[in-house]
């Protein structure tokens, strides 16, 4: 009898089997629909509660890591976002987020190293044309902006042109396309570059020599706040600029790590990327640094971004961290591409979820 079951069981999985095979074009096309019918026109910005909310759409660096790009954040207030940094793969990140890319406002630039912009050009066109829009993206930044918005256009420009011919005024508009450099001059430590609707943004200066201007963000709405360091050493400047802000997101470099990649490097006569491995140490924090910061700030919860040495799996994240769980009292979070912290209006919670 258990014999008889078993060939009966046997046969029946391979008709399955067989099954799936058969019908694979049209399970496929089933399946192709269905996920179509669960993304598209997705809003994840629609059902956010007032108040600040920053995603992660880029958590990693220049060195290769297929799950993060490259260093980008989202920042929301309200019906205000912006975003600050677009590294590599940040506009697929947004869309991914389902965030929509013509609700953006602008671009925040900390300082113009290539892996800080070299998204903008999908995000400009994202913003362009899935909104129609008339008028060039906003790019904020410091003196010498101009020059990257420039560039920006000139490489896109023929690809602007195609684009509106193929598509028609009415989908790509001619006065739409490329982006529009927005300067600010920092005189001092500090300069206030947007008051709207309540939200204030404050550009501070950090310390990225030989990069120089460098700054980071603080952005405060409605009782609640958050810094974005962009990329600096320890900064006593951000440290007290970020005073008692609710959640930092601060730049993190492993030295120890890194100094390992840097043996590994120099045993196999990769000296020119030995060289560099060594010279970014001295212009990036480690995380117990960050961490530092962040307990002098008086901040209640730091992420880790922008991270160095790449991380593939998050059982390396105590050997990454070190001893910067000791040097902070608050919650450490590292972080990771598509996470998203809501911080509601006039209340003092952080919420963290995973976009998807």
């Amino acid at each position: 009898m258990f014999r008889k079951i078993s060939l009966v069981f046997g046969i029946l999985m391979l008709v399955a089997v067989a099954s799936v095979f058969l019908f694979q074009k049209q399970i496929g096309l089933s399946l192709f629909q269905r996920g179509l019918d669960a993304r598209i026109g997705t809003d994840n910005l629609a059902g956010l509660e007032d108040g600040l909310h920053v995603g992660l759409c880029g958590t990693g660096s220049p060195l290769p890591n297929p799950d993060r790009a490259g260093p980008c954040n989202i920042v929301i207030a309200g019906d205000q976002m912006f975003i600050v940094d677009i590294g590599e793969g940040g506009a697929r990140n947004l869309n991914l987020m389902a965030i929509p890319a013509p609700d953006v406002e602008g671009v925040l630039l900390t300082h113009f190293h290539s892996d800080h912009i070299d998204g903008m050009g999908p995000l400009m066109l994202a913003y362009w044309v899935q909104g129609a829009s008339t008028a060039p993206l906003p790019v904020h930044g410091p003196t010498g902006v101009e020059a990257i918005v420039e560039g920006f256009n000139a490489a896109y420009t023929t690809d602007n042109s195609y684009r509106t011919a193929h598509h028609g005024e009415k989908i790509a508009p001619s006065t739409g396309g490329g982006v529009e450099a927005r300067p600010f001059e920092m005189t001092g430590s500090t300069v206030v570059i947007l008051e709207k609707s309540g939200l204030k943004i404050t550009a501070f200066k950090v310390d990225h020599d030989p990069v120089a201007p460098a700054v980071g963000y603080r952005f405060d709405y409605k009782d609640r706040s958050v810094c974005i360091s962009g990329d600096t050493a320890k900064s006593d400047n951000l440290e007290r600029v970020c005073k008692g802000v609710d959640l930092l997101v601060h730049e993190a470099l492993a030295s120890h790590m890194v100094k390992q990649m840097t043996g590994a490097l120099e045993k196999r006569g990769l000296e020119n990327a030995a060289i560099i491995t060594k010279d970014i140490l001295d212009y990036h924090a480690t995380p117990a640094e960050a961490a530092e910061s962040a307990q002098a700030a008086g901040v209640k919860q730091l992420v880790l971004s922008h991270l160095v040495p790449p991380l593939p799996s998050a059982y390396l994240y105590p050997a990454f961290l070190a001893d910067a769980p000791e040097k902070f009292d608050g919650e450490i979070t590292v972080g990771e591409d598509r996470m998203l912290f809501s911080l509601p209006a006039n209340k003092t919670n952080i919420e963290q979820t995973q976009l998807k």
